[in-house]
């Protein structure tokens, strides 16, 4: 429950902070699923003995959620900063590293234009890949908070210049939905997480 703030003197940029991309928010495609599996097949077969989880998490994971049409996948592996051990075969497959984060979570992305994916690289028993899966799962099976986050998205799309404001205008709801779980299952009393940053 505790959202760690990671070192906000870090450069995350790889090789630079990339160009912006519109903010396009689509109604949920049935196709997103098959994507994802397509993804996760090769991904699968490409890092045998190295991927501890591949996992479709995000809006695109949600049925009934509208959404950016990029598929974002978690990858569990046993070191992220063991790049030599991934990094290779991902970049063979069309991956490139755009983020670094060693001071949250040992976080890596990589992006894939072709189709649009954004892989998440975490190591075991990382807390934000566990919210991930908790948040899809609840959006799954509670629709009301599904529709709340749904107009969350719309009305942060309005004047957004780009994704980075777009998710920073939309995390109250976030942290609203991730309070609503821990409450669900004993975790705090109705109010208050101490949470910050991210969803």
């Amino acid at each position: 429950m505790t959202f760690e703030e990671g070192d906000p003197d870090e450069n995350p940029w790889v090789a630079g902070r990339p160009v912006p991309e519109a903010i396009r928010i689509e109604p949920h495609a049935p196709d997103w699923a098959a994507r994802f599996e397509t993804a996760r097949a090769v991904l699968a077969t490409a890092l045998r003995g190295c991927a501890l989880g591949i996992a479709h998490v995000g809006s695109t994971a949600v049925p009934g959620l509208p959404s950016k049409p990029v598929i974002d996948i978690d990858l569990t592996v046993s070191d992220p900063e063991d790049e030599d051990a991934y990094l290779p075969r991902l970049t063979a497959l069309g991956y490139r590293l755009t983020v670094r984060e060693r001071t949250w979570y040992h976080h890596r992305m990589l992006r894939h234009d072709a189709p649009r994916i954004n892989l998440h690289v975490f190591g075991p028993g990382c807390p934000e890949h566990a919210r991930h899966v908790l948040f899809r799962d609840w959006l799954r099976t509670h629709p009301d908070d599904r529709d709340r986050y749904a107009a969350a998205k719309r009305a942060a799309r309005e004047g957004a210049a780009d994704v980075p404001q777009y998710n920073a205008k939309k995390q109250d709801e976030i942290y609203r939905i991730y309070r609503n779980i821990f409450v669900s299952r004993g975790w705090i009393a109705g109010q208050g997480a101490g949470m910050s940053r991210r969803g």
